[in-house]
């Protein structure tokens, strides 16, 4: 009886890892670039950072920049992804049924890549479903 305790609580465990994404972070080698975001909702440290759908990196650091006037999400992104160009986008997107949020990169066409430190320039906010509502609603009632 004891074995099958043992068992589910270790499969329990395994589960939140999965869940968390805590079991895929590594720290391999890492270049920074920072993104700035009007609303970044739920979006949390750690959240996978991706290129066409593969996790390329994470999101290192949220914070609150007074000069902008906006949300400063730090990325750390595996160095092997050196290429991505100055002009790269950055989304906010939900995955999954728990509502997970990541940020999304589609990559630009300039020459010129990111470096450690850049910023990367083109962004998109989090869709807040309260928002759409409410603007679902003022739309009704103008009718």
């Amino acid at each position: 009886m004891g074995l099958f305790v043992a068992l589910g609580m270790l499969a329990l465990f395994v589960l939140a890892l999965k869940v968390s994404n805590y079991s895929s972070y590594t720290s391999r080698g890492q270049y920074h670039v920072y993104v700035y975001f009007e609303n970044i909702g739920g979006l949390k440290v750690r959240a996978p950072v991706t290129l066409s759908g593969v996790v390329i990196g994470r999101v290192t650091n949220i914070g609150y920049d007074r000069d902008n006037l906006e949300a400063k999400v730090e990325l750390g992104i595996e160095n092997q992804y050196d290429f991505l160009s100055t002009d790269t986008a950055a989304s906010i997107y939900t995955a999954g049924l728990l509502g997970e949020q990541y940020v999304a990169l589609e990559p630009g066409a300039e020459d010129e890549t990111l470096k450690d430190g850049d910023e990367i320039i083109h962004s998109q906010s989090a869709m807040v479903l309260e928002e759409l509502i409410g603007q679902f609603l003022v739309k009704m009632s103008s009718k």
